[in-house]
């Protein structure tokens, strides 16, 4: 038949094969090898005749030999497989035959063109797979995915064995190789949140990831590549240009996942202009992270050399949403024990930085990622932050005591570079941003270092700056638990002493003082309460008594600069209160929730939107109110101001407001002795409205959302399914943030000019301004301007979903331009 003349076909041909090698191998034993190749092409004379017709006769038969295999191991590739025998001899014989050569005989051989040859086969097959895999009807199954991969396993095998005997002709097609590299980590990644394509990316990163970096390390490794050559090769797969696609690409079209077929349409020309295979080049680069072992020193110092583009990556809008959804196949080799387990992106980077950490920690390399993590310590970019923060913890957890103290020491003397009386009250200042690092890096310390700092802080405690800094790290959550029990009693009685200074001493016309620092003891206190488990019933009625003059105060004064004091101080006192559950069972919280109802519901300020500031403060204090006793009848006006202030902040439509209101809601009815929970909820919450139209609103509807909140929020951390829907917008929130970055990073030399001038101001204080009367006329008609604004506000009543999203909008961003012209009227001097 056919078949079995084929068959012996092919017996014979793989005979004819495993014949030639051995010839070529036998000649190489016979041949006197004190003579190099080299010597051999230029001088034959050194050498008898027969022996230098020998080498010559040998090297042609090779060189020949060499050739055919070549060209039967590509026949046998684009056979489709049932070659499979010849295509195994083939190029093993030709690998084997190089590495007899090497350093031996000058082949007349191209191997850069056998090494594109083979990554050619390795795209070609990647790309064949990808096309029929790019809309899966059922699951692609495990012998599916292998049959696929383990070919290209084998070519990438044998490129890597190639590239480490010859790396200096391999080098010159170092960007086909780069390339291959890239195609292959953003294919695996692509798939891996496919639910039909697990078992692609598992196989992948079982058969492909590991081998695909050897073929990277086979050029950064060799001592035959120069140093100038390696820096480019690392420069050209991880090129710094993240903000290239911000002025060429339509930002719209741009905020969508790359599909697969995208993957394998870029080129060698294309790459440094697109950033399609961003993804790939963010795990290839986790990878070298992850195996930083395999290194030399001179490569390690690349890589980490490159750890700021790594961080600018990040920015990416993709590589943003991807990290924050994606669970991606790992393999971990232990011993003899080979196990893949699913992470999330995030830990996984996380634990390929830490690993990089401790490998380079002895080598020249640590110096450069000490310099890394010291630039990046403010990132303007939260996940970044994340990330950076994250790493120095891990760094004070693990490293020695002196190094820790020394890290500390000069992160507090650049705290104090940077901290001014105005920037206590701002989150996003510099003063506020390190104070939170501080405070972080504090939590896993041992006590002397928390003490030594406590004390460093307060030592000089009548300075200005003293209590700045001592107010900035309450603020950001000093971990005063750490302290020892001494010292932890004299802070909390300080928290305390100051707090009631300040309360007793209150009063309406302070309120007009221009004090930067006004208020600080409220704040200290509502911010140190969890940590100092703080009881102060002796005391207890100053502060609901202090809540009210508040309210008071806001309802009863027209300066919006008071206003916002109140709001502060109110907002905070709210969070003191709610962490101070007994008091909620006196007999003044009925005084207490009627104020607040009638500055937040049934009075003319409660259409003001600088009480937004303190719903955060009101959900708190909502939520305590389940250790309050009700009546839950309609004539008890305590339980109608509870219902109307719940109805308030449930009908709230801001996605913050909606989870704060639905959280206090929750942790309410958990614990509530009420009955009638119905009486809390409005008809017309904000989670009652369908997303599609937004008029139809439902309390089954409500009930059904408020049931899946709990549920994920008990689910919680387990990790939970993403879906297409949920990675696209976080795709549009990770181009937000971009460009939010960008901007920043645009105007820090503008930031760093007006921080100069705040300090000039302070300095000078006791001078007048002489600003011309232009600016004072344009700041009164902004003035005049708000208020016919804020009037018709009021009477704005939206009667379907389109206008009560665009009031909401108008709203915040009302708000917005009511803290920048009160700070114009400030500067001004007109206020």
């Amino acid at each position: 038949s056919i078949d079995s003349v084929g068959s012996e076909v092919l017996k014979a041909a793989q005979a004819v094969i495993d014949a030639v090698i051995r010839l070529c191998k036998e000649y190489y034993q016979v041949i006197n090898w004190e003579f190099s190749g080299t010597e051999l092409e230029k001088n034959e004379n050194v050498m008898e005749c027969e022996q230098a017709c020998i080498m010559n006769h040998v090297m042609n038969i090779t060189t020949v030999t060499v050739e055919k295999l070549f060209e039967l191991g590509i026949l046998a590739a684009n056979d489709g497989g049932s070659l499979v025998t010849i295509l195994n001899v083939s190029w093993k014989g030709l690998v084997n035959l190089l590495h007899l050569s090497k350093g031996k005989l000058p082949l007349k051989v191209k191997v850069a063109d056998i090494v594109v040859t083979l990554i050619s086969l390795v795209n070609g097959s990647l790309k064949c797979a990808a096309e029929s895999w790019l809309y899966p009807k059922e699951t692609i199954s495990v012998i599916e995915a292998r049959r696929i991969f383990v070919p290209i396993k084998f070519y990438l095998i044998n490129a890597v064995k190639i590239s480490s005997l010859y790396p200096c002709q391999a080098y010159t097609v170092y960007r086909h190789l780069a390339l291959c590299v890239l195609m292959i980590s953003t294919f695996k990644l692509s798939v891996s949140n496919e639910k039909l394509m697990k078992n692609v990316s598992e196989v992948m990163a079982e058969l492909l990831e590991k081998t695909s970096l050897d073929l990277l390390s086979s050029l950064l490794n060799s001592t035959d590549v120069k140093q100038e050559q390696k820096y480019e090769l690392v420069n050209w797969l991880f090129f710094d240009d993240c903000w290239s696609d911000a002025v060429k690409e339509n930002q719209v079209s741009k905020c969508r996942l790359t599909s697969l077929d995208e993957i394998f349409s870029v080129s060698c020309e294309t790459l440094p202009k697109s950033s399609v295979l961003v993804l790939g080049q963010v795990a290839t680069f986790s990878s070298f992270l992850r195996y930083p072992s395999d290194l030399e020193d001179d490569v390690k110092l690349m890589i980490a050399r490159k750890l700021d583009w790594f961080l600018n990556s990040i920015i990416d809008e993709e590589v943003y949403s991807s990290i924050l959804v994606s669970q991606i196949p790992l393999l971990y080799v232990s011993g003899k024990t080979v196990e893949l387990t699913w992470e999330p992106m995030f830990s996984a980077l996380l634990q390929a930085l830490k690993t990089f950490m401790i490998v380079v920690s002895s080598t020249s390399a640590w110096e450069e990622f000490g310099s890394f993590l010291v630039k990046n310590f403010l990132h303007p970019h939260f996940l970044c932050s994340e990330i950076i923060m994250e790493i120095w913890c891990f760094l004070v957890r693990h490293a020695e005591l002196e190094l820790v103290n020394g890290i500390i020491v000069e992160l507090c003397a650049l705290m104090k570079l940077v901290s001014s009386p105005e920037s206590v009250f701002v989150p996003d200042s510099s003063l506020r941003k390190m104070a939170k690092s501080v405070c972080l890096l504090l939590s896993f310390c041992s006590t002397s270092v928390v003490e030594c700092v406590y004390g460093s802080v307060i030592g000089d405690d009548r300075s200005q700056l003293s209590s700045v800094l001592y107010s900035a790290l309450l603020l950001e959550g000093f971990p005063l638990n750490l302290l020892s029990k001494n010292m932890r009693s004299i802070a909390k009685e300080k928290i305390i002493s100051d707090y009631f200074g300040f309360i007793d001493s209150f009063d309406d016309k302070l309120l007009t003082v221009s004090s930067s620092g006004f208020g600080l003891p409220v704040f200290a206190l509502s911010a140190s309460l969890r940590s100092l488990q703080v009881t102060i019933s002796d005391m207890d009625m100053k502060t609901l008594k202090f809540l009210v003059t508040v309210v008071c105060g806001y309802r009863n004064s027209v300066d919006k600069l008071k206003k916002n004091v109140c709001c502060k101080l109110l907002s905070q006192t709210l969070g003191i209160i709610s962490s101070l559950r007994h008091l909620y069972e006196s007999a003044e919280m009925e005084e207490v929730i009627l104020e607040l109802h009638n500055l937040f519901v049934s009075g003319p300020a409660a259409s003001d939107t600088l009480l937004n500031q303190c719903k955060p403060g009101l959900t708190l204090f909502l939520a305590g109110l389940s250790n309050t006793l009700m009546s839950e009848s309609d004539t008890c006006p305590k339980s109608t101001a509870v219902w109307e202030l719940y109805h308030m902040v449930l009908r709230e439509r801001h996605w913050a407001f909606v989870h704060l209101s639905i959280a206090a809601f929750g942790y309410f009815a958990a614990r509530t002795s009420c009955n009638q929970l119905w009486r809390f909820m409005p008809q017309d919450a904000a989670l009652s409205y369908d997303l599609v139209s937004g008029t139809d609103a439902s309390e089954d509807r409500f009930m059904s959302e408020f049931k899946a909140f709990l549920e994920k929020e008990r689910a919680l951390p387990a990790v939970i399914t993403t879906s297409i829907e949920q990675q696209r917008l976080l795709l549009e929130e990770g181009l937000v943030l971009k460009q939010m970055v960008r901007k920043i990073l645009n105007i820090n030399s503008d930031a760093a000019r007006c921080d100069k001038i705040e300090t000039d101001d302070e300095n000078q204080s006791n001078k007048r301004r002489k600003l011309p009367d232009g600016i004072n006329k344009g700041v009164e008609l902004l003035q005049d301007g708000l208020k016919v604004i804020n009037d018709s506000l009021t009477q704005w009543q939206p009667n379907h979903t389109d206008s009560a999203e665009l009031r909401e909008r108008f709203m915040t961003h009302f708000s917005m331009l009511e803290n920048v012209i009160s700070h114009l009227q400030v500067l001004s001097g007109s206020g």
